[in-house]
């Protein structure tokens, strides 16, 4: 009889030990905190932010990073001293960099030339190095084709983001949504919203609430210059478009394998100015500074409160508060930058000041719904 052992016990014993490590990383981290909007009276709508910016790297993507890592290590991907390469936007490298540190990995990001610098330095920080490619299209095959050639493994957050995280529960960002909003006046929310990158975050939540049956609908919403929209209001998978998304951390050039366009109920296609200028709005209202992604959700979150409203309805939404905006003075916060991308601020300034005065939400310009 022939007989073939793929795997010694030294690196089991080291597999072992770093899913240890990486689990005591989440028993450390405390869950993240549900903070409530304020708003102008009391309008019969509550607006809830989960604060995903108190992990240890910053951002939502400390919990995709941690799954990712544990996939890959549970299907014998990585190993003692395996490189792992990322393909990303930032955030998520800045996690993956961190985790990678944990476990004596070499760690590359492929990553826009357009990265903020400020996201660079967090991943250099953590001991990751950067590859930076001038067309966004290329960052994925470049990912690959570095970790073939070093021997590594490729990450890949775009095809495992939505099988890497138990949608079920486990202490997904869903479960403790809905855990954090038991005690309040409309427990469960009319809507949740999010952008997709990875399109992981809202498969999670729309499969939780169906798998938990409750009425709560799902809004995703998507940048300029992403493929996302198109691609679920057309049922085209291969929808793609040209160059890369400036929000950060959302929009892709492609449909990715992780968006799950079943669980979604509603998308909205925010213009990037409107994101920006309700960023830098918000920031004021909340006293700190909010990131890219997070003045897309809450644009979508303001318009689907006036929606409410309108209609006579009460009830609660929440959204995601991604990261903070301190990663960001030089793009969303830098008149500069804001001049020099061309995008005209002005009137979704005026929609959302007086959305905060008057609780009614006017489109200053068509937007895609």
């Amino acid at each position: 009889m022939d007989t073939l052992d793929r795997c010694c016990e030294t690196t089991r014993d080291w597999v072992s030990e770093a899913v240890g490590i990486v689990e005591a990383d989440a028993n450390r981290s405390a869950d993240t905190h549900l903070l409530r909007f304020p708003l102008c009276g009391d309008w019969g709508v509550d607006l809830y932010l989960k604060d995903e910016s108190v992990h240890p790297t910053g951002s939502l993507k400390h919990r995709l990073a941690r799954s990712l890592f544990l996939y890959a290590l549970c299907n014998g991907w990585i190993t003692e001293g395996t490189p792992v390469v990322e393909a990303s936007s930032g955030s998520t490298a800045v996690s993956e960099a961190y985790f990678a540190s944990l476990l004596g990995l070499p760690f590359t990001a492929v990553m826009p030339a357009t990265t903020s610098a400020e996201k660079i330095a967090l991943i250099e920080f953590h001991g990751g190095r950067c590859h930076l490619v001038e067309d966004p299209s290329q960052v994925v095959s470049t990912a690959r084709e570095l970790a073939a050639r070093g021997d590594g493994h490729y990450m890949d957050q775009f095809t495992y983001a939505e099988r890497a995280t138990d949608w079920r529960g486990n202490n997904n960002i869903a479960e403790s949504i809905f855990q954090q909003m038991s005690r309040e006046r409309h427990p469960v929310p009319s809507w949740i919203v999010v952008g997709a990158g990875t399109g992981g975050t809202s498969a999670t939540i729309g499969r939780y609430v169906r798998y938990q049956r409750h009425r709560t609908r799902l809004c995703v919403v998507d940048p300029e210059n992403s493929a996302f929209f198109a691609g679920w209001r057309d049922a085209d998978a291969d929808a793609a478009v040209t160059g890369g998304s400036r929000i950060e951390g959302i929009g892709r050039p492609r449909v990715e394998p992780s968006f799950i366009a079943g669980v979604v109920d509603r998308m909205m296609k925010v213009p990037d100015a409107a994101s920006v200028a309700v960023l830098r709005e918000a920031s004021n209202i909340l006293g700190r500074r909010l990131g890219g992604s997070t003045g897309t959700n809450l644009y979508a979150a303001f318009s689907l409160i006036s929606e409410l409203r309108a209609t006579g309805a009460t009830g609660s939404i929440v959204t995601l508060l991604c990261d903070s905006g301190e990663r960001y003075t030089n793009s969303y916060f830098s008149d500069e930058w804001v001049a020099a991308q061309g995008l005209d601020l002005a009137p979704y300034t005026a929609t959302v000041r007086e959305f905060f005065a008057t609780g009614t939400w006017r489109e200053p310009a068509p937007h895609t719904t």
